[in-house]
């Protein structure tokens, strides 16, 4: 389940709000979005793995934690992202 290099680089390029930024909220935002999607499929295919659920929800409620910083601070940052990863 976790996410290959090719995928994470990606995603951390088209992120990135500088050269070499990997821990800024848009790049952990659009991480947890992307593991959120793939881990969603595997619970339409496995409805009884309670335990990927519950990491679901830990992933879920901490892309919420993160967004709502980021909009605190930089709501157009906020709106950005919100519109790029689909939350917004």
């Amino acid at each position: 389940m976790p996410l290959t290099t090719d995928e994470k680089k990606k995603i951390i390029e088209s992120n990135a709000t500088v050269g070499g930024d990997t821990g800024s909220p848009e790049v952990q935002i659009a991480l947890l979005t992307h593991k959120i999607q793939k881990l969603t499929e595997h619970l339409k295919i496995h409805q009884k793995d309670s335990h990927s659920r519950r990491g679901l929800l830990n992933m879920i409620s901490k892309r919420r934690r993160l967004f709502n910083f980021l909009v605190k601070m930089d709501k157009s940052r906020g709106e950005t992202v919100g519109n790029k990863v689909g939350l917004a």
